[in-house]
């Protein structure tokens, strides 16, 4: 279809009825995860597929975003106020609502090779067509199920007088399908590649810029400029935050890191900002935790506590607003370069990337980076890097300076002092984090947006078979990602330092391998790399609590053999290149003190330890009252607070989803006393001053019916359970200040 490459269309209709009539009845439509997906292109495919019985559509795709809908009548009076303000004007995808409700056609199939964790517990359909691929591997699978057109949402502007397109927020899997379809187009197979373009998602850098004729299909207009979807900020616990504060001394100042989104990828920024910006009271948090003295080898080998004065350089397919809060905070600013000569030389610490030395040209020189006698190569070098400044022009061994000529040929030490009076100030092209996708809250996109097209170029964006391998560019990649930290989450580990991520040992799938094994390969082979695995110690609560670390588990993400530092809220177990005794007695240190005991007992029985092993002293009292111990004082400071990086929800709301939340735990882990508690609400007045705000906002402050009455009780057991009018809840029932009718 080269005939009509990057050809324009503003009509969604006419773009589905010119696919349809080129590619036939029989489509596998591929897209990328997350917010990469064309909304106004699937949504319109569906529907042709949803009328014509004989238009067979598989969709490939992975974390398929959706508007967040309460499932009782309770949760959607909380969620539909927050929503509408939240995704107001976000586009939904309707095969996406007809997938969860169980109400796809027969001739359609959804296989996703990633789901958000544990939307697809218990859902047959969407279990059978899981996709078990490596994130480096999805465009193999995709193309060998029989991919024959793929689509990407993306965004343009001008350059130089010409409309260029960028792959800004997915180029990850976006990059090697369109190479991999321009070869089945070359070789005459019917294959499309269509972009969906939206001139408010950010106009981003690095390999993700292309042209029209990239695609065969462009859907453009004002129509398609539709909101962003943006989720909103996870609330970061206190065992949250613990977990953060145990993986900040593993982060060395100058070195890589990697993060996921979520609660404990905030939690771990805040830390580190905690460590850069407050490194007094830092200390003395770990100080007063032990970390310090318990860890004193493992983090002056491997870490650091000090600030960040070289900064940190991020590697990650995942480009999230915790990388934006530590570029604010001048954590993330180690610059990388596409030169292995001059990261060789910043590494060495002979080159600064904002302190160009006169001897530069020398020391290439002296590295056989450079020609003695400067060629139009070496020149292009010089100036596209910024060492020689900018408006010069060579042509034929002489570099040009409006009028004035200076000689290439550097054998004469009088033309290396002379060229020195060339030199730029500071090293150009530089990038603080090399992403494979992005998706964030509101901010995050504005914050993008907002920024000049220069300061947006420090933010590179590539494919993920780059962004997650070394290889193709092994020496340059390993330059780069200096004293790197893969820090990933995991569910369930075992004493022995396998780790569940993905699966229930059931079989059931709770999102997907992802990265995760890419990362943990690459942090193997690089000689300075450590890979973190963040692990809550237990789940559940009350009768169902359950420990996370367990002595052997029916699945298993990453084996034993590939252990390396597992960190819970009680501390950080260095299990690589250790004996399986050693490797048992870390794990149970870092696990809940209430199952201790039994990890023990059974290491014991398995030979596993030595039967007069003894836990040491120090890590027997490793319950979350500890944590809160250490941690609560320091609220009261401003520090460790539920949204670190702030969040769109009003405090009423906020407190509402705690409450209801806390309400699901108690059912889940002391049915008897919530059946208690709940008996006895109903025999109480409602707290009136106290519980007004929020009985207005769930339109339950006056009920007209009897549900709503129950509601209503429900609602006010709820904060009362969560302490949030302790003063009420501790007065005689008759002594309430006010007393709204039952």
């Amino acid at each position: 279809m080269k005939e009509t490459s990057g050809i324009i269309y503003d009509d969604v209709t006419k773009c589905v009825d010119e696919v349809i009539r080129y590619i036939g009845k029989d489509i596998t439509y591929a897209m990328t995860l997350a917010l990469g997906k064309p909304v106004h292109f699937i949504n319109e495919l569906y529907s042709r597929a949803k009328k014509d019985p004989e238009l067979n559509l598989k969709i490939i795709t992975a974390l398929s975003l959706e508007i967040p809908k309460g499932k009782s009548e309770l949760e959607r009076r909380l969620m539909e106020p927050i929503m509408d303000r939240v995704f107001a004007g976000v586009p939904e995808f309707d095969y996406v609502i007809d997938f969860r409700a169980g109400t796809l056609p027969k001739n359609v199939e959804v296989f996703e090779f990633y789901s958000k964790a544990g939307s697809t517990i218990n859902n047959p359909v969407a279990q059978q067509h899981h996709l078990s691929s490596h994130y480096t591997h999805v465009v193999r699978d995709a193309i060998a199920l029989g991919t024959n057109v793929f689509g990407e949402l993306i965004s343009y502007q001008e350059i130089n007088g010409k409309t260029m397109y960028s792959m800004a927020c997915n180029p990850d899997i976006c990059l090697e399908t369109i190479r991999l379809f321009k070869e089945k187009q070359a070789k005459g197979e019917k294959v499309l590649v269509i972009g969906e373009a939206n001139k408010k998602l950010p106009f981003m850098y690095g390999d993700a810029v292309v042209e029209a004729e990239t695609y065969d299909m462009i859907l453009q207009g004002p129509q398609f400029d539709y909101e962003l979807f943006c989720p909103p900020k996870d609330s970061v616990s206190l065992t949250d935050h613990m977990i953060g504060i145990n993986v900040s001394p593993l982060i060395k100042d100058g070195g890589t890191i990697q993060v996921g989104i979520g609660a404990l990828g905030d939690a771990i920024v805040s830390g580190l900002i905690l460590r850069n910006e407050h490194n007094a009271v830092y200390q003395e948090i770990l100080e007063k935790a032990g970390i310090k003295k318990r860890y004193d080898k493992l983090i002056s080998c491997w870490g650091d506590t000090g600030t960040f004065e070289e900064g940190l350089y991020g590697s990650s397919e995942m480009f999230v607003d915790a990388f934006m809060q530590m570029y604010k905070s001048k954590i993330l600013k180690r610059k990388v370069f596409d030169s292995i000569p001059l990261m060789q030389l910043i590494n060495a610490g002979k080159l600064d990337a904002d302190n160009i030395p006169p001897d530069i040209i020398d020391q290439l020189i002296g590295m056989k980076a450079v020609h003695r006698k400067l060629k139009a190569k070496d020149f292009a070098f010089l100036t596209e890097f910024g060492i020689l400044k900018k408006g010069l022009f060579y042509e034929n061994y002489t570099i040009f300076d409006g009028e004035k000529r200076y000689s290439a040929d550097m054998n004469d030490e009088k033309n290396r002092l002379e060229i020195r009076k060339l030199l730029g100030k500071e090293l150009l092209k530089g990038t603080v984090i090399l992403g494979a996708f992005f998706l964030g809250p509101k901010a995050f996109y504005q914050a993008l947006n907002n920024m000049s097209e220069e300061e947006r170029q420090v933010f590179a964006m590539s494919g993920v078979e780059k962004v997650n391998q070394l290889y193709g560019d092994e020496e340059l990649r390993t330059l780069q990602r200096k004293d790197a930290r893969f820090i990933n989450t995991g569910m369930v580990a075992s004493v022995f330092g396998a780790i569940a991520s993905d699966q229930l040992e059931n079989g059931q799938v709770v999102s997907g391998i992802g990265g995760q094994y890419n990362f943990v390969a690459m942090g193997h082979v690089l000689p300075d790399a450590r890979i973190i695995i963040m692990i809550k110690s237990t789940r559940g609560s009350g009768r169902s609590l359950k420990s996370n670390i367990v002595f052997n588990y029916g699945h298993c993400s990453i084996p034993k053999h590939m252990r390396d530092i597992v960190v819970t809220e009680y501390g950080i177990a260095d299990i690589r290149s250790k004996p399986e005794k050693e490797v048992i007695a870390e794990m149970i240190n870092i696990s809940d003190s209430r199952f201790q005991k039994q990890l023990v007992e059974q290491a014991k029985k398995a030979g596993k330890l030595p039967l007069d092993y003894e836990i040491p002293e120090e890590y027997r009292n490793n319950l979350p009252q500890k944590i809160s111990a250490l941690l609560k004082p320091y609220q009261s400071q401003g520090l460790f607070p539920q949204f670190p990086f702030g969040t769109e929800l009003p405090e009423v709301d906020l407190t509402l989803v705690k409450a209801l939340k806390g309400l699901k735990g108690l059912a889940k882990g002391n049915r008897l006393k919530l059946v208690k508690g709940m008996a006895l609400e109903l025999f109480r007045p409602i707290p009136g001053t106290a519980a007004q705000h929020y009985l207005e906002r769930m339109n339950l402050l006056h009920p007209s019916s009897i549900n709503e009455r129950i509601m209503r009780k429900i609602v006010v057991f709820a904060l009362r359970n969560a302490n949030v009018f302790q003063s009420s809840a501790s007065l005689p029932l008759q002594a309430s200040s006010r007393v709204v009718s039952k």
